[in-house]
């Protein structure tokens, strides 16, 4: 079920808090592979490194950040 309070619809919520990049990587990778190509994965990463290495990680992946208002990304799993 897509969310749509929020101006940037989303399938799934992973809070991670302050978790560091290797395990927030981790983590996104595991809920991603939860969801369908193509859903909306809406991250709350709190890690002051997060607005650079989020994006890193989905250019390096594949998938796609929509959006950014941290401590909000909202990535989509790539279409396989």
């Amino acid at each position: 079920m897509t969310v749509t309070r929020d101006p940037t619809p989303y399938d799934s919520l992973l809070d991670v808090g302050d978790t560091l990049c290797g395990d927030l990587a981790l983590m996104l990778r595991i809920e991603l592979n939860k969801l369908e190509p193509g859903h909306v994965v809406k991250v709350i990463a709190r890690d002051p490194a997060a607005p650079q290495d989020l994006p890193a990680w989905c250019e390096l992946t594949g998938n796609a950040l929509l959006r950014i208002e941290p401590p909000a990304y909202w990535i989509q799993r790539k279409k396989d």
